[in-house]
């Protein structure tokens, strides 16, 4: 079983970098060392220090530029935010793949308008460990002085996000539809 979402306010921290890939978010070199160990430790290896890649430690909200999580479809990408103790990314715009790795690994990525974003990035640059509020259940983005801003998550993940669950706990808890099913089925003679 997963973590529930429901909400989280919490530190935030701004990744100005537009088309930021998988790579860059966890360098494949890393992906040879066992999981159980957590990728956290490598998330934006490469980049620390660089101009655009400010400070993390602390927060559990990324506010991204466009296009971030593009490239290849490395889970690992999304293992290394977990591990890392994210639990929302805040974009214009994702990297198909990895915005549904995301969701499958219990990280809310968030889509708002490319100024909007561009904003909130400006109030952490100004503000550093100022929270935010990423709320699922309201499907709202609040800013430390209380303005809100809607958002929507696919109707089937917000589900599974709220009842903490991950496909194979979502599976699990339909074994007692699935063993009837599997009854009916033996006894009809198919």
């Amino acid at each position: 079983m997963a973590e529930k979402f429901t909400s989280i306010t919490a530190a935030a921290a701004p990744c100005e970098a537009r088309n930021v890939d998988t790579d860059q978010i966890i360098p494949a070199r890393f992906l040879k060392f066992p999981r159980a160990q957590g990728y956290g430790r490598f998330l934006f290896h490469d980049l620390r220090g660089e101009p655009g890649f400010g400070p993390l430690e602390g927060a559990r909200i990324l506010v991204a530029n466009a296009n971030f999580g593009c490239g290849s479809s490395r889970e690992g990408a999304a293992y290394a935010f977990r591990d890392a103790g994210f639990r929302s990314i805040i974009a214009p715009s994702f990297g198909d793949i990895f915005f549904r790795n995301c969701l499958k690994n219990g990280i809310v990525p968030v889509r708002l308008a490319d100024a909007l974003c561009a904003q909130l990035r400006a109030m952490l640059r100004e503000k550093p460990g100022a929270e935010l509020t990423v709320d699922l259940e309201k499907q709202l983005v609040v800013e430390p002085g209380g303005q809100a801003h809607a958002f929507s998550v696919d109707p089937f993940f917000r589900s599974m996000l709220l009842q903490g669950l991950d496909e194979l706990g979502l599976t699990l808890s339909l074994l007692p539809e699935i063993e009837a099913f599997e009854k009916r089925y033996a006894a009809s003679g198919s």
